[in-house]
């Protein structure tokens, strides 16, 4: 009676794997959707204090306009900036585009660029105007 464990496949571990821009932008891909839910029910706080009154309105002000509510918008919005190029990036897969190795890293790599470039602009622009 021969081994039957010994024909059937084994399954591949981690340490086998190169890491790759694609798994990492997988990764935060993931991240960012938790953080977008996060975001929105700050914004459902402010549009609620807003229509809440003066005071509702003014605290929630405050917090957004203090130096940590600053830094979860920015954040928040890079956050969106990168959910929402992450998305493009699946969606041109989704149409048999990109798949190659060096294709994907690209696409990766432009999506970090691309979100941390619009987010800059944006903050440019809210600091400028």
């Amino acid at each position: 009676m021969s081994d039957v464990k010994s024909n059937r496949p084994l399954s591949p571990h981690l340490s086998i794997y190169k890491f790759r821009p694609t798994m990492a932008m997988s990764i935060v891909h993931r991240i960012t959707g938790g953080a977008l839910y996060f975001g929105t029910i700050l914004i459902v706080w402010w549009l609620i204090a807003a229509a809440s009154g003066e005071a509702a309105f003014e605290t929630a002000s405050w917090f957004f306009g203090s130096f940590i509510g600053i830094l979860i918008l920015m954040g928040y919005s890079w956050a969106l900036f990168h959910h929402a190029l992450g998305g493009i990036r699946h969606f041109i897969w989704d149409t048999g585009h990109g798949l190659s190795k060096e294709t994907s890293t690209k696409f990766a790599q432009m999506t970090l660029v691309g979100s941390l470039g619009l987010t800059a602009i944006l903050w440019l622009g809210i600091w400028i105007f």
